[in-house]
């Protein structure tokens, strides 16, 4: 199977990229793949890490409100189909999958016009402009929540999940918490606001550092790299707790979550593919600054189903923080209700259905 696979602009897109190529090595060595994203993209630095090749288009978003650089987004978009046009005739996929970000838009049309077999992938509840775009010419939408189906031409709906679920499951199970310092025989909270960090979720922390030094159960902190050293002077004014390791950032999350018992975070569609994946109960502060406020409607779909506590960040503080986190690791009986919820919600077979999909298209 020769496949192109394309998105960016987030890990969100990527992540999942990622994900589905690992599955489709795993089940077919011989595959071959093309990456196209863009030169200035974070997808640039984490595809060309997993020695997948890579090639580049220049492309730029769309503004929601009527702007010149939207005349200059059509131009670049058009050259952009003249140029994945030609890399499409050049390696000659089998099918070509978009993950989401408006890098994919002209690498999809280009392959729709070509008359290529086309998937995009929706991570989110809330599909973005790109793929609602491409939706009126792939032959196949796959989706990671029910409810963003209504978004697309029904009759081109698949509900896959989120390949990187799979990854989450399937990865080798390590002591990870040794290795930082933690005790593997504590329960553990894991904090993080995403790769860049949570600036709210990192202040109402630190509201209750002392206290939550006080806890019997410990806590993985992951500040962001750019709030780092910020953190660090004011956990060091609270003499550094010893149940509190803080981290900058975790590279390998899936191994780290397989140690954990409770995660707060925001509610991107990767995090909450993986925390199902392994029902990993959550307490979701959903990042009001995204399209369509979709991360809200993702972290509802979780806790409608009782798999999370949602509280926007608006109404957040460090106290109501850690008196949810009490509520669910010191209730034995809370904690299992929602590990259950959160495994029910789980899709750990996306990488398989998202491969067979395309291996039907491919044929």
């Amino acid at each position: 199977m020769r496949v192109i696979v394309s998105g960016g602009g987030t890990g969100g897109h990527i992540y999942p990229a990622l994900a589905l190529i690992k599955e489709i090595q795993k089940r077919e060595p011989n595959a071959e793949f093309l990456y196209i994203g863009t030169e200035k993209g974070l997808e640039s630095t984490l595809v060309k890490r997993e020695g997948i090749a890579f090639k580049t288009i220049h492309i730029t978003g769309f503004k929601r409100k009527l702007s010149l650089d939207n005349v200059k987004t059509v131009i670049r978009f058009l050259r952009g189909v003249t140029r994945a046009k030609q890399l499409i005739k050049d390696f000659k996929p089998d099918v070509v999958i978009g993950t989401g970000g408006y890098v994919c838009g002209p690498v999809v049309y280009a392959a729709a016009k070509l008359k290529i077999a086309t998937v995009v992938h929706e991570q989110n509840s809330v599909p973005g402009l790109t793929n609602k775009f491409l939706s009126k010419y792939v032959n196949k939408v796959a989706i990671s929540f029910k409810e963003s189906k209504n978004f697309f031409p029904k009759e081109k709906v698949v509900f896959t999940g989120n390949p990187r679920a799979t990854e989450a499951a399937l990865v080798e199970e390590k002591d990870r918490l040794t290795d930082m310092g933690l005790s593997k025989l504590k329960k553990t909270v894991l904090i993080v606001g995403g790769s860049r960090g949570a600036k709210p979720i990192n202040d109402a922390f630190l509201e209750v550092l002392r206290d939550a030094g006080q806890r019997e159960y410990q806590f993985l902190y992951v500040t962001g790299d750019v709030h780092y050293q910020n953190v660090m002077k004011k956990v060091e004014e609270h003499g550094n707790p010893p149940n509190i390791r803080i981290e900058p950032f975790i590279h390998n999350m899936p191994e780290v979550l397989k140690n954990v018992h409770l995660i707060v975070a925001r509610a991107g569609a990767t995090t909450l593919a993986e925390v199902t994946a392994i029902g990993l109960p959550s307490i979701l502060i959903p990042s009001p600054y995204v399209t369509n406020n979709h991360q809200e409607k993702n972290a509802k779909s979780l806790s409608e189903n009782g798999a999370a506590v949602v509280k926007l960040e608006k109404e957040m503080s460090g106290a109501i923080l850690l008196k949810e986190i009490d509520e669910i690791l010191l209730n034995e009986s809370k904690w299992k209700q929602m590990h259950e919820a959160s495994l029910k919600q789980g899709k750990p077979e996306a990488g398989r259905e998202m491969y067979e999909l395309m291996k039907e298209l491919a044929k």
